[in-house]
């Protein structure tokens, strides 16, 4: 994966020395997004990202929530049970927080739920490959010191502040 130097992402400049990895992440991410919802995936990703205390993907996917699919981002992230959000939203969501916190508390019944609401065993090992990407992505960035790119300091200041749940925006 190559990038303008100028133009590149914090987390494309933190992979400068990495750039296989930051090419079979994507290929990777490619895989788990080609078969998912990606209004699903985004939530997902959100929920984990949240939970994970990622600014940098909690910016960035809240971002994507609000400009692509108008969600209420700024009401998931604070009280998620009275955004307006269906029953599978926030079935997917509490996975993806469980699958963060303690993957191994996870039993039939967790996978019951969703397949009660009526997604597929596939369905829900997507949740679960989002969910844990995201971690593997987040630990990284967060172990690297990478912040959150500055242009999020745009984003509207309500927004921002639910959504700056680690480390902070970078300045320049």
């Amino acid at each position: 994966m190559s990038h303008n130097p100028a133009m590149a992402t914090n987390y494309e400049r933190a992979f400068d020395d990495r750039p296989d990895v930051l090419s079979a992440w994507a290929e990777l991410l490619k895989a788990v997004k080609a078969n998912m919802d990606l209004r699903r995936y985004e939530l997902v990703t959100l929920a984990a990202a949240q939970r994970l205390r990622s600014s940098y993907c909690s910016l960035a996917h809240g971002k994507i929530l609000v400009e692509q699919y108008g969600e209420p981002v700024r009401e998931i992230a604070t009280d998620r049970a009275s955004a307006g959000l269906d029953e599978v939203d926030l079935a997917v969501m509490d996975l993806a927080e469980k699958v963060i916190d303690d993957a191994t508390s996870i039993d039939e019944s967790d996978r019951q739920r969703l397949r009660d609401l009526g997604l597929t065993d596939p369905e829900i090992m997507d949740v679960i490959l989002a969910a844990s990407l995201r971690s593997f992505w987040t630990k990284t960035l967060d172990g690297l010191g990478v912040q959150p790119d500055a242009s999020y300091a745009e984003l509207d200041p309500d927004l921002r502040e639910v959504l700056v749940v680690g480390r902070p925006i970078a300045e320049v």
